[in-house]
């Protein structure tokens, strides 16, 4: 039984800012791939990914989207034991995925992006990461809460002393 081989790439993008998406693409032969894109992120109210089938000219670049992974890597280093996906979708053979995550605190992640370059000359997609900053109080929620605080310790003292 033979397997066949599957395409890998390995990039690197840095610190993912907040409030601006951070691009990204790829470029796979034909065949089966599975490419992997290393990230940071800061303390953030929420964070989403899209990758998209980029067709310069359907026949000759065309990409089938399978998987899509994020996954946490505290260590950051792929394929050890901490590595955990957060969030994930799997398709039969898509032209766009997507995934969106909650709130987290700073960290290393990574996303896997799986398909087939279905082209005569491959694949080619691209894609985004867009973190949302951590939602401040306004100030009447301030005020509101605060008051509140008081108003407890008030009902406290009074009970204590009478």
């Amino acid at each position: 039984m033979t397997s066949g081989a599957v395409n890998a790439t390995t990039t690197s993008l840095g610190a993912a800012p907040v409030g601006a998406p951070l691009s990204f693409g790829g470029y796979a032969i034909p065949g089966p791939f599975l490419d992997i894109f290393t990230f940071s992120l800061p303390a953030n109210g929420g964070s989403g990914y899209s990758i998209s089938d980029f067709t310069l000219l359907p026949m000759m670049f065309d990409t089938a989207f399978t998987s899509f992974a994020l996954v946490s890597n505290a260590d950051g280093i792929i394929g050890t034991g901490d590595d955990t996906t957060v969030a994930s979708a799997f398709s039969v053979g898509s032209d766009a995925m997507s995934l969106t995550w909650g709130a987290s605190g700073p960290g290393d992640y990574y996303l896997a992006v799986g398909g087939v370059a279905t082209g005569a000359s491959g694949g080619i997609y691209n894609g985004a990461i867009s973190v949302t900053a951590v939602p401040v109080p306004e100030p009447e929620t301030l005020a509101m809460m605060l008051a509140g605080l008081g108003a407890l310790g008030f009902l406290a003292r009074r009970r204590q002393n009478g």
